[in-house]
């Protein structure tokens, strides 16, 4: 690159700045609406996160100051900790499952309930949201439905038709899927009513106007005028299976115990609480739990690339 292009480039570079930093001298009054928030996110989310970090390279005990390790927790949590790659691969298997499943299973009911009449849209949504806000109760259901005892729901039908109970919550063949099945079921609420809204905000005349330029039928209506117009409830939906996906542990944890059989539901949240509030390793805690930031990140960058290609 020639000194002419790089001369060209920086100039070009600091008269964009220019302009930047005139719309903000001419729009301060709207930072100022935004700077309550902005300092309530820095304090909550963006300290803490750098915060992780630093401790991350140290031995951190509470009671004592942190003592500067390096590299140490990271190579002990890759060639020393094995219950630490059992979690990571248990995560890796739920989140591959719960938030593709999670995600498409919220996006269809939503898509279905919203082709009904006004009146039959709003009982549905109801009906179908209201299980998340009653978590604990529902979770009770779920340990009924799955109880190791021969009184459980599926155990007691079992022996009805001559089947010998299960173990359903002790046994490492089951305890995934079953783990699995409640995460998924737990997963919907949000995302759901996320794209219920999203439904809402589409303009009718759109799907007219696309009839006319020659949409024949409704995957073609749903590819090139309902994604694309929810890009950005699609979006929040992402994020929201991603994160619920990686943050797997209570569920596991009401169902099997904790630590489960053979570690066969232990996930990365559950081994960073292990260590961060049982054992108050607070470096070595940080450090896993900057290693789950960091994957959640490059697959929220990836989705956010794959969705980018809705309706193309």
């Amino acid at each position: 690159m020639s000194n002419n292009t790089i001369s060209l480039y920086l100039r070009k570079k600091k008269r964009e700045r220019q302009i930047m930093w005139k719309k903000a001298k001419a729009n301060k009054s709207c930072y100022l609406f935004i700077l309550p928030y902005l300092l309530l996110f820095t304090l909550c989310f963006v300290v803490p996160i750098v915060m992780s970090l630093f401790l991350s390279f140290t031995y951190f005990n509470v009671l004592e100051p942190p003592e500067f390790r390096g590299m140490q927790n990271y190579v002990n949590l890759i060639l020393a900790d094995d219950v630490f790659l059992t979690a990571v691969k248990n995560t890796f298997v739920l989140a591959g499952i719960i938030g593709p499943v999670g995600y498409i299973a919220s996006f269809l009911f939503a898509w279905l309930i919203n082709e009904l009449p006004r009146y039959l849209k709003a009982i549905a949504v109801v009906v179908f949201y209201a299980p998340s806000l009653a978590a604990a109760a529902t979770m009770s259901i779920w340990q009924l439905i799955f109880s190791n005892d021969p009184y459980g729901w599926i155990n007691s039908f079992m022996q009805t038709i001559g089947q010998e109970p299960v173990l359903w919550l002790s046994n490492p063949k089951y305890m995934l899927v079953v783990v699995i099945i409640v995460s998924v079921w737990s997963s919907l609420g949000a995302g759901f009513l996320g794209f219920v809204a999203g439904f809402q905000g589409i303009d009718r005349s759109q799907y007219e106007a696309a009839y006319v330029d020659g949409i024949k039928n409704r995957m073609q209506e749903l590819w090139y005028i309902t994604l694309p117009s929810m890009k950005p409830m699609l979006m929040f939906g992402a994020i929201n299976s991603i994160t619920t996906a990686f943050n797997v542990s209570d569920i596991p944890e009401q169902l099997c115990g904790n630590p489960s059989t053979d570690y066969a539901v232990h996930t990365v949240v559950t081994h960073l609480k292990d260590y961060g509030s049982v054992r108050y390793e607070m470096g070595y805690a940080s450090a896993i739990a900057t290693v789950l930031f960091l994957a959640m990140l490059l697959c929220n960058k990836l989705v956010q690339k794959l969705l980018r290609r809705v309706g193309n």
